[in-house]
C-alpha cells in the first residue's frame, strides 16, 4: 500500500509571491477582455519590471515575485487601464493524503477493477476516443507498458525536474481516468482507455506544487484544448482561492471542465465532516467525493458546509482503488477523494464522446446522469458518477 505518511496539506502562503488575477469590467464581452488578456496585461507586467514566464493568458493570471509598495504602484499603473488585478498569496498545494481503505461490496474481478463496475465503464462501449484528458498532477511513467500504444502528451512545470513521475500519484491517477480496459495481466481499470492523454506535472517528486505550476498547467490543457482537466491535489482552505475561480469560469467559456478533488481532512467516524479545500471549492470547478464499495461515503472525504467550505457536486469511486503505478512495481492499490476524481474526469470523457457536450453542458449531464445512492448532497452532491450505455448518444 501506499504510504499515510504524506506531508500536511494545510495552506501555506509562498513568501514574497502573489497571484495577480485581471478582470476586465467588460469580461463579459469576450473578443473586449481577451485582447485585454493577449496585448495589456502583458505589456503592464513588463513595465513594472515583472517577468511574464508566468503570465497565463488563456486566464488573465500572472504570478509574480515581488514586494508590496511594488505590487501597490503596480495596481496604481493597471487602474488607470482599467484592469485593476486582484491579488492573493500564492500557496501551496500537495497531493491528498491516503487513508485506510473500507468495507467491500463491489469487488474487483479477473476483468475489472470495482471502481469501473460501479461506474458502469466495463458495459459502456464509449472510450473517450478523440477526447483530450488533462490529468494535472505528480507526472507520469511514460515506459508503462500499458500506454505503449497510446497517444501521451507530457509536460513539466516543475523547476528541475522533467515529466517523469517520481512519486506514483499521478501515474495512478492517469490509470484510473484514462488506462486501458484490457491490460496485458490484471484487471481492466482505466474509464477512458482511448482518451488522448495530456499529462502535467505541476507536483513534484515530494508532491508539492504551488499556484504558479497548477496556474501553468491549466493554461496549458487550455492552449491544448483538453475538453478535461482534472486535478487531485488540494489545500485546505475553507475559504475560496480567487485564482480558481477565475481559472474554473475561463475554462468552461473556452469548452473546458475542471473536475478536483474535494479533500480528504474528514475523520468522520470521530465526529469531525472536514470542508472541501481548494481548489475544489471554487463554483466553477467540479468537486469530488469519494465512495467505498458500498457506495458509503468513504470516511476521510470531505463534507460540504453551509456556512464556507465549498460545495460537493458528485462522488467517484475511491477506497482500496488499483491502477497503474511507475517503474516495476507496475501497479498499487490506494485511497482517496484523489482516485474518486480521475474516474469522474474518464466518465466526463466518455459523455463528451457519446454527446458532444462541453464545458457547462457537460457539467450538468454529469450531474444528471449520476446514480443516486441516497446520501445527503453535501456528501455525495448529485450521486455516482455514471458511464453512458452503448444505447445513449
Amino acid at each position: 500500500m501506499f504510504s499515510t505518511h504524506t506531508p500536511s496539506t494545510s495552506a501555506t502562503e509562498v513568501p514574497d509571491r502573489f497571484v495577480l488575477i485581471f478582470d476586465a469590467p467588460d469580461a463579459t464581452v469576450p473578443g473586449i477582455a481577451a485582447q485585454a488578456r493577449e496585448e495589456q496585461v502583458p505589456q503592464l507586467l513588463r513595465e513594472q519590471g515583472y517577468s511574464i514566464s508566468e503570465y497565463y493568458p488563456a486566464l488573465g493570471i500572472a504570478v509574480v515575485t515581488s514586494k508590496a509598495d511594488q505590487l501597490e504602484d503596480f495596481r496604481q499603473r493597471c487602474a488607470g487601464y482599467q484592469l485593476p488585478p486582484s491579488v492573493v498569496p500564492e500557496l501551496v498545494y500537495r497531493i491528498l493524503p491516503e487513508a485506510a481503505p473500507e468495507a467491500n461490496s463491489y469487488t474487483d474481478t479477473d476483468k475489472f477493477t470495482w471502481g469501473l463496475q460501479a461506474v458502469g465503464a466495463d458495459l459502456s462501449s464509449y472510450t473517450g476516443k478523440g477526447i483530450n484528458v488533462a490529468v494535472l498532477d505528480t507526472g507520469f511513467d511514460a515506459a508503462h507498458p500499458d500506454f505503449a500504444s497510446r497517444t501521451v502528451t507530457t509536460k513539466s512545470f516543475v523547476e528541475g525536474e522533467d515529466a517523469a513521475d517520481g512519486h506514483g500519484h499521478g501515474t495512478h491517477c492517469i490509470g484510473s481516468s484514462c488506462g486501458p480496459r484490457t491490460p496485458a495481466q490484471g484487471p481492466g481499470y482505466g474509464v477512458a482507455s482511448e482518451a488522448n492523454i495530456f499529462a502535467g506535472k505541476v507536483l513534484g517528486a515530494d508532491g508539492s506544487g504551488s499556484d504558479s505550476t497548477i496556474l501553468a498547467g491549466i493554461n496549458w490543457a487550455l492552449e491544448n484544448k483538453c475538453e478535461i482537466i482534472s486535478m487531485s491535489l488540494g489545500a485546505d482552505v475553507r475559504t475560496v482561492h480567487p485564482p480558481y475561480v477565475t481559472a474554473g469560469r475561463r475554462s468552461l467559456e473556452l469548452g473546458s471542465l475542471i473536475i478536483a478533488a474535494a479533500g480528504n481532512n474528514a475523520q468522520r467516524s470521530a465526529g469531525n465532516p472536514g470542508f472541501v479545500g481548494a481548489p475544489a471549492n471554487s463554483p466553477y470547478i467540479m468537486a469530488v467525493a469519494a465512495l467505498d464499495s458500498t457506495l458509503a461515503v468513504a470516511d476521510f472525504s470531505a463534507q460540504a458546509l453551509d456556512a464556507e467550505g465549498g460545495e460537493v457536486n458528485i462522488a467517484g469511486p475511491g477506497v482500496d482503488i488499483y491502477s497503474s503505478w511507475p517503474g516495476a512495481q507496475r501497479y498499487n492499490t490506494i485511497s482517496g477523494t484523489s482516485m474518486a476524481t480521475p474516474h469522474v474526469a474518464g466518465v466526463a470523457a466518455l459523455l463528451a464522446e457519446s454527446t458532444g457536450l462541453r464545458a457547462q453542458e457537460l457539467w450538468d449531464q454529469l450531474v444528471a446522469t449520476a446514480r443516486d445512492v441516497s446520501l445527503p448532497a453535501q456528501d455525495a452532491g448529485a450521486g455516482l458518477a455514471q458511464a453512458p450505455s452503448s444505447a445513449e448518444g
